[in-house]
């Protein structure tokens, strides 16, 4: 028998200080839920369920800037709703403007509703804004700039796809009117007989009155009589010699003329048989070094990096058979919508300048019927220009709302997963620490019976 060292204390304590420290580990973790609450728990489980912990929190605030997204781009669609209502009041104050029952007076008063229109357009594009940003007056779309305007007259990237960038534009085919010229110049004794006059250009006949023996007063009522038929051409003469050419460039335009006496008086045709007609050209070239579409005069990117750039050249680079009539610089000032949990998972939201002058209703004049009747044309484009931008917004706002419900979908599984990972099984852990308390009482019961067992020893002293 021995009584310096109660082994069979020892051992019962290191028994009772096992399954007290198993169950104090149950008792944390049935109090936190949880079934790693150090890294000692699962060192590779706590990294795991960390990882996973920064996904579903990324997760979660992406779909919050989504939903932010969504609130801008209504503040934008709500602004262009607006002013779809006032083009629809310009064009039809354009539309009253146009009818001749109007006077000079009537349609100067047209015109002043139609400027405070205009201005309220540009006041729209200019102060629209979500949370101090702007919205409609060209920052958060692609910034279009000429570096050589000389040449250019105006220039457009709606595309999102567009590359930021310098890009030269050059002209290989010239853009052209539809022309006739007289045959030769009209001479007084061409006109051997005065009164009423017609000739038919475009399939509309054009009235005039030939003063007999008076070439230039027969030249002057005749132009005057095109040019106010409002039939897309203009009438002019150089040195007796008229000229009809249409008012704009490309090959949709064309000027004809139907042979009759008066034509053939005029010269328009060579005789009184032989009808005369022609097109127009639309312009070809390239814009950073890549074939563009060409219309008329305005040249459209549609393949390569500039792909959406549309640019108008000027009559006299229009003209120009070849070479590089300027160039045009492209910066993306897009908005980044962040819609991901990680680096570079993002969508680019671009918005358009929506002022009078991009529109291409600034200088739009009511007060001639011509001008009406063009100014109808000019906000038929408008409007198609603005309903685009709203139909690239709602495109927008759909796809975030899809994207909403991919995140919380996402995220749900994903806490799923990491739930499984740290969180403990509340019912199997309980059954632990049962175990683990009544081992623990045990134990203290045997630690103290194993202390009695020195005892022994008194009884070889009596």
């Amino acid at each position: 028998m021995i009584i310096n060292h109660n082994i069979t204390a020892l051992n019962t304590h290191n028994k009772l200080s096992s399954a007290s420290s198993a169950q104090s580990k149950s008792m944390e973790k049935l109090a936190s839920g949880l079934r790693i609450n150090r890294a000692g728990d699962d060192a590779a489980g706590l990294a795991i369920s960390e990882k996973m912990r920064g996904q579903i929190r990324g997760l979660d605030q992406a779909s919050r800037n989504s939903q932010d997204s969504i609130s801008l781009i209504q503040t934008a669609e709500g602004a262009l709703n607006e002013t779809h209502d006032i083009l629809q009041r310009m064009r039809e104050l354009s539309v009253q403007s146009a009818n001749d029952t109007n006077t000079t007076d009537d349609r100067t008063e047209i015109q002043k509703e139609y400027v405070q229109l205009r201005d309220e357009v540009n006041r729209i594009a200019t102060t629209t804004e979500f949370n101090t940003k702007k919205l409609l007056n060209g920052d958060a779309g692609n910034k279009v700039t000429f570096s050589t305007n000389t040449n250019l007259e105006g220039a457009s990237a709606s595309v999102d796809s567009i590359v930021a960038g310098s890009y030269a534009i050059t002209t290989t085919t010239a853009a052209e009117r539809a022309t006739l010229a007289g045959t030769a110049a009209v001479v007084n004794g061409d006109v051997t007989t005065g009164g009423a006059k017609s000739v038919t250009i475009n399939g509309t006949a054009i009235n005039f009155n030939a003063t007999a023996g008076d070439a230039t007063a027969t030249r002057a009522s005749f132009i005057t009589a095109v040019n106010n038929a409002n039939i897309g051409v203009v009438a002019s003469e150089t040195a007796g010699t008229l000229s009809l050419n249409s008012d704009d460039y490309g090959s949709s335009e064309s000027v004809s003329v139907t042979a009759n006496a008066d034509s053939a008086m005029l010269h328009l045709t060579a005789d009184a048989t032989t009808n005369r007609s022609d097109a127009g050209v639309d312009v070809a070239g390239t814009i950073g070094g890549v074939a563009a579409t060409g219309v008329g005069r305005t040249l459209t990117a549609t393949s390569g990096n500039a792909i959406g750039l549309k640019v108008t050249l000027t009559g006299a680079a229009a003209s120009a058979t070849a070479g590089v009539r300027g160039s045009v610089d492209v910066t993306k000032n897009e908005l980044t919508s962040h819609i991901g949990a990680n680096q570079g998972q993002v969508m680019s939201i671009n918005i358009g300048s929506m002022a009078a002058t991009d529109l291409g209703i600034h200088n739009l004049n009511l007060t001639s019927q011509s001008g009406a009747e063009a100014a109808i044309t000019a906000l038929d484009s408008a409007t198609k220009q603005v309903s685009g931008e709203r139909s690239k917004l709602g495109a927008y706002q759909n796809r975030l709302e899809h994207t909403i419900n991919n995140l919380k979908t996402s995220s749900e599984n994903l806490t799923a997963a990491e739930s499984r990972v740290r969180d403990v099984d509340m019912a199997k852990e309980m059954m632990n620490q049962t175990k683990n308390s009544i081992l623990a009482q045990a134990a203290q019961a045997m630690l103290a019976q194993s202390n009695q067992t020195p005892q022994g020893v008194l009884q070889l002293l009596r």
